[in-house]
């Protein structure tokens, strides 16, 4: 960043909750990154965990004289690893900016000795890449976008295990037994197995949330395993609405039975049957089992965002991770 455009920029950390016009400058920082570069640099629980109190995350904000230039988040909730997504307003890339919030980000990790540092790019667009080649930051995880045409698949193809019963979710009764379900299922998996009751409540209080593409399969009414939809609007993911298989989490007790397979199944009925023209989802592409499982279902991979990681990354070039 040159003398001119440091006295011009200030950066600030802030634990907690950002204020609601805080929170708001981020979420339309993103909307003009992912404007000109053709996808969300933000995912979705960075976007949740602006206003959590309950959040266990770092704000990272470059401010210009009236304006929000740039900002990343950084995921404290582990002692092993911090994860950081970030983005640079397009209009003020190649100054710098980009460098000092995560020269910070890499401070913030440092406080824990022996924490690594891993940042996500969506997309996995060059300008990441380049940061990669730059920094001596190796590919550690690769996350696949696979797509369905659910208008050339045929419905009614699920086959539930004996004794099995699906119904939908009921908000305010069964937020606790999924909750025990899904840490179970996802005991492994640095996101989904570290879900809240907060991050369960905040996605329920969003636009998207319908109970009726939440499906849970129970036996005797103890339940084994859901199938959770979201359906996104026009233009998040092309010119049409998309539905999406947001979580598939089967109790490892009931394994082994093709449950997973015929909630997928269901899911992708639910969505069809609202009349949506094709569905994605997402998984680690070296899950080669779920993989091939949804390639057999007809996904495709349509897009891949990646994370990069080093235990002492060195100091980064102006890009934006995530966008």
């Amino acid at each position: 960043m040159s003398d001119d455009a440091s006295a011009q920029v200030i950066l600030t950390a802030t634990a907690g909750p950002l204020s609601a016009p805080a929170a708001d400058a981020v979420r339309a920082l993103a909307d003009r990154a992912a404007a000109a570069d053709g996808v969300a640099p933000l995912s979705e629980q960075p976007l949740l965990w602006l206003s959590e109190p309950e959040a266990s995350v770092i704000h990272l904000q470059a401010h210009g004289p009236s304006d929000l230039l740039g900002y990343a988040q950084l995921d404290v909730g582990t002692q092993s690893s911090a994860r950081a997504e970030l983005v640079v307003d397009p209009e003020h890339r190649r100054a710098g900016i980009g460098r000092a919030l995560l020269a910070r980000a890499v401070a913030e990790t440092a406080v824990v000795p022996g924490r690594e540092l891993r940042i996500w790019a969506h997309g996995d667009l060059p300008a990441a890449r380049a940061f990669a080649d730059e920094t001596g930051m190796p590919v550690v995880r690769e996350l696949l976008q696979m797509r369905v045409d659910l208008t050339a698949r045929a419905a009614g193809t699920a086959s539930l295990p004996a004794g099995v019963t699906v119904r939908a979710f009921e908000p305010g009764r069964d937020e606790d037994a999924w909750r025990r379900v899904n840490s179970r299922a996802f005991a492994h998996h640095p996101e989904q197995g570290r879900m809240t009751s907060a991050d369960l409540r905040a996605r329920e209080q969003e636009p998207w949330f319908d109970p009726a593409g939440f499906l849970l399969a129970e036996r005797d009414g103890i339940l084994l395993g859901s199938v959770w939809t979201k359906v996104h609007p026009a233009g998040e993911h092309g010119p049409d609405p998309v539905g999406e298989i947001y979580v598939v989490g089967v109790d490892p007790d009931a394994q082994g039975l093709g449950l997973g397979r015929a909630l997928t199944a269901l899911g992708l009925d639910h969505l069809a049957a609202r009349g949506l023209g094709a569905a994605i989802l997402y998984t680690d592409a070296d899950n080669t089992v779920a993989v091939h499982t949804y390639e057999r279902a007809g996904f495709v991979r349509s897009a891949v965002d990646v994370m990069f990681g080093s235990d002492t990354p060195s100091s980064p070039p102006d890009v934006t991770m995530g966008a």
